[in-house]
């Protein structure tokens, strides 16, 4: 067994069960990509069994903390058994669900998400890809899934020194999978979709947009970056009279309209633009329309704290041109998934983008990933989308 020794001082993480190891806080060792190595403080204490990444900042993810467990097919039949039992003790009102959500279940860098009988599966660590044949059959066997399909092409791989992989890894057929969201179906694609084939992350921020919309009798409703429509389809159940659906790809539009239609609503109540949303904001204002609720949910501006003074700029320019878009008392509901802003700054630029727009507003809610995405006390990195729900004055 490899050994990893840390700098003097640099134990303190993995102490407080941190599963992350910087390349500079390695005094000595090395290992081949995935490879399982002891991890121990300067004076030769044990600290955690890792997977070691050679070319990645991120050297050496822990495994587990126990000195006396052994890293092989049985540990991950465990820690698969562990996550697939807290998901079934929790409230998800919906057939797509996320099984494994990496460091928060003790898996660092595999993703896996159930769409009804098909798996998908994002393997993005140097030791989750070199034990993914173990992994891919336990899935199997654990959850009786038809199918396995991977969707390892996200950049993060390339990191680790990782070539993106797409395809079935166990059975095959269809790629296309409907689910049920609450009382909605849902289709989704998992060779094609965005992530694993769809945001299941806003799952129930979608059912609170209904209740809302009902609630406030919200009838004109924007939905930016609306992908495919899963916020136009809540608005639309909870009674907006208009929704408005804008996005820059026509596929995921096509999806949008097809929801629409699925769920039983008229498409007259559906408007789908192909459009870049920071200029239709401007026509919009320039037109005199007004909007009595907006979704802002847009990409990752800023994958790592490095982007978050550009991505800010970004954030604080499209809150401010929905903001002026709202009439009074409509509501703003406005996430970021990036990393690199947290949630305090979030709501910095936020409330610098009603301070611009000339606008105040009472903070109605704030917003995370459903219960299915968990965020754990040692590893609060977890903690990637945040939403408010600004209630316009």
């Amino acid at each position: 067994m490899k050994v990893i020794t840390l700098r003097e001082g640099k134990e303190r993480s993995l102490l407080r069960r941190h599963p992350w190891v910087f390349q500079g806080s390695i005094d000595k060792g090395k290992a081949d990509p995935g490879e399982t190595v002891r991890v121990v403080a300067h004076d030769g204490r044990f600290l955690a069994w890792a997977a070691y990444s050679p070319t990645s900042m991120i050297r050496v993810r822990a495994w587990s903390f126990e000195e006396a467990e052994r890293i092989d097919a049985a540990f991950f039949e465990r820690r698969l058994r562990a996550a697939l039992a807290a998901r079934a003790r929790m409230p998800i009102a919906s057939d797509g669900v996320r099984l494994v959500h990496g460091e928060a279940d003790g898996l660092p860098g595999l993703i896996v998400d159930r769409y009804g009988d098909v798996l998908s599966a994002q393997f993005l660590s140097a030791g989750t890809d070199r034990w993914k044949p173990v992994i891919a059959d336990l899935l199997m066997t654990l959850t009786a899934a038809r199918g396995l399909y991977e969707r390892s092409d996200s950049g993060v791989r390339a990191l680790e020194g990782l070539h993106p992989a797409t395809g079935w890894l166990r059975g095959g057929g269809e790629t296309t999978v409907t689910i049920r969201e609450h009382e909605w179906r849902l289709t989704l694609d998992v060779a094609e979709g965005h992530k694993t084939g769809f945001y299941l992350d806003q799952r129930d921020n979608r059912k609170f947009f209904a209740e809302t919309v009902r609630h406030f009798g919200l009838e004109r409703v924007l939905n930016c970056y609306c992908y495919t429509g899963g916020f136009s389809v809540a608005a639309l159940a909870g009674g907006a009279r208009q929704v408005t659906s804008i996005d820059s790809s026509a596929p995921a539009l096509a999806r949008a309209r097809a929801h629409v239609e699925l769920n039983g609503f008229e498409a007259a109540r559906h408007e789908a633009l192909d459009a870049d949303v920071n200029e239709s904001l401007r026509r919009f204002l320039k037109e005199g329309r007004r909007f009595d609720a907006i979704v802002l949910d847009p990409p990752k501006f800023a994958p790592t704290a490095a982007h978050a003074e550009r991505a800010a700029r970004a954030y604080k320019d499209i809150n401010r041109l929905a903001l002026k878009l709202l009439e009074p008392g409509g509501l703003l509901f406005t996430f970021s998934c990036s990393g690199g802003i947290g949630t305090e700054l979030f709501h910095k630029i936020v409330a610098g983008a009603g301070i611009d727009a000339g606008v105040d507003g009472f903070i109605h809610a704030r917003l995370g990933a459903a219960c299915d995405h968990p965020m754990t006390l040692a590893f609060p990195e977890g903690e990637y989308l945040k939403g408010l729900v600004v209630l316009k004055r």
